[in-house]
């Protein structure tokens, strides 16, 4: 098959874990932080509104830069494809999409993203570093007759680079998109059920559009050739305006998945087990999993299978169908009728975050971990550790302030017998006054108080969501 080559293959992501002793030492301190949005400004109004207009009006999201995109074409594709994913492909025709989960031999979860059928025997995967290398993996070294073109995200440094992409993403969400779409196509809305494709015109160009439903509401992801990108922004613009429709920033962006009960990003189930040693012998040591999956926070293991999920922790139970032979099958069968964890939203105590920014202005004492607003995440992978009393009850990832609820929210992972409403305790920094990543001043760690909540937080996302997203949604 042809495929571009991964970047430097001269030393593998096997040969550093070996070289390193202990993967997560060599995880907690990769000299990296957070990982940067790239392109996109920071922020357009301010992030506050920003945020607010999800909820109360409409928002443009520039989603064409800060995902790894594979375009993979060929008779065998969909075998490929239906080998490594949980989801079921019956009736997966042209014009449809579906939020793609694929996991290790042990059904551990190795990453997601969205995968779009565009013409027969043609698909392109949007998403997920993680999930993206294990399809090219499988198709670098199996019996496929495919071809994939692999589209990087785009450089967080702009200074030496030219930014191209085959196609812009721009995605309409909130209340009133219904109505700023209707303004900018001079049609109807859509007659597209969710998460199936169809066309609009905007400006004279035939537009794809995807079927979505991010913000609790109808709404529509747009997509055409990069080089159309300014037209139809401007385009989008304009329609919105009487709507009080806002570009969303890269600072608000990434919390709009609070709103929305999206565990981004976990660690890919990819760094034990003899099973995956061939693919940690292809994966070179400078990609995401070996220089970039920065692991961070106060859970603290040896044992690096402790920070690994499942897709049934992740509330993807919905999406696993035993109708077809895929990698991590016969695990996950044998895991579908046994207590799971489960997602969770944590809503934190405002006094004990309160307390931590106080901590900045005390001249003799070591600082808390500072929390960054509106996004709290100083690493690629966060784990802090959760407790009930004496136990370890599980693990907060993700976390921000959203404005639209007036609350720093976490997402976690609990055990099953703890109740919403729960007051559980978050422990908050890292151990011995922090690790080697560059996002990481020297502190103390504190605790933060905080009640577990549904995921979705909001009461406008858990009652549309349903009908309207599609994290949640079976499929």
């Amino acid at each position: 098959m042809e495929m571009e080559p991964m970047s430097d293959i001269h030393q593998s992501l096997e040969h550093k874990l070996s070289a390193s002793g202990n993967t997560v030492e060599l995880l907690r301190n990769l000299p990296v932080g957070s990982s940067v949005f790239p392109v996109v400004p920071s922020e357009f109004s301010n992030w506050r509104d920003e945020q607010l207009a999800v909820r109360n009006a409409a928002v443009l999201l520039d989603q064409s830069h800060h995902m790894v995109s594979l375009f993979i074409e060929g008779p065998d594709a969909l075998r490929l494809l239906s080998g490594l994913a949980v989801n079921s492909f019956a009736g997966f025709a042209v014009d449809k999409a579906k939020q793609l989960v694929v996991c290790n031999y042990d059904g551990m979860l190795i990453g997601d993203g969205i995968l779009f059928h565009l013409a027969e025997n043609e698909y392109s995967y949007v998403g997920n570093p993680a999930a993206a290398n294990w399809i090219r993996f499988h198709a670098d070294t199996g019996d496929y007759d495919v071809t994939i073109e692999v589209e990087d995200r785009s450089p967080s440094d702009l200074r030496n680079a030219n930014v191209s992409r085959r196609y812009y993403r721009y995605e309409i969400q909130g209340p009133l998109a219904k109505d700023v779409i209707e303004k900018l196509t001079g049609a109807p809305f859509p007659e597209i059920r969710l998460f199936n494709m169809g066309t609009v015109t905007v400006e004279g160009r035939e537009v794809r559009a995807l079927r979505h439903g991010m913000a609790g509401a109808p709404g529509l992801e747009l997509f055409g050739p990069y080089e159309d990108r300014e037209q139809i922004r401007l385009a989008i613009l304009a329609a919105g305006e009487e709507f009080g429709l806002r570009q969303v920033g890269s600072r608000a962006y990434p919390t709009l998945a609070l709103e929305s009960a999206w565990m981004g990003w976990p660690l890919p189930a990819v760094y034990s087990g003899e099973s995956m040693k061939a693919y940690r012998e292809w994966l070179p040591s400078s990609g995401y999993e070996g220089s970039f999956a920065t692991l961070g926070g106060s859970f603290l293991s040896e044992n690096i299978e402790d920070y690994y999920v499942t897709p049934y922790e992740l509330g993807y139970g919905a999406f696993i169908k035993f109708d077809h032979e895929f990698i991590g099958r016969d695990a996950l069968e044998r895991m579908a009728d046994q207590t799971h964890r489960r997602k969770v939203t944590l809503a934190w105590n405002r006094h004990d975050v309160a307390k931590v920014f106080a901590s900045l202005f005390d001249p003799d004492t070591i600082p808390f971990k500072h929390i960054e607003l509106p996004r709290a995440n100083y690493t690629s992978v966060s784990f802090d550790r959760v407790t009930l009393g004496d136990r370890t009850v599980g693990f907060s990832s993700s976390s921000g302030y959203t404005h639209n609820e007036r609350s720093m929210l976490s997402m976690a992972v609990i055990e099953a017998d703890v109740p919403i409403g729960e007051e559980v305790v978050l422990l908050w920094g890292e151990e011995n006054g922090g690790t080697a990543k560059t996002s990481v001043e020297r502190h103390q760690q504190t605790t933060i108080r905080a009640i577990v909540s549904p995921a979705p937080y909001s009461k406008v996302a858990r009652e549309d969501y349903a009908n309207t997203g599609w994290r949640t949604a079976a499929r």
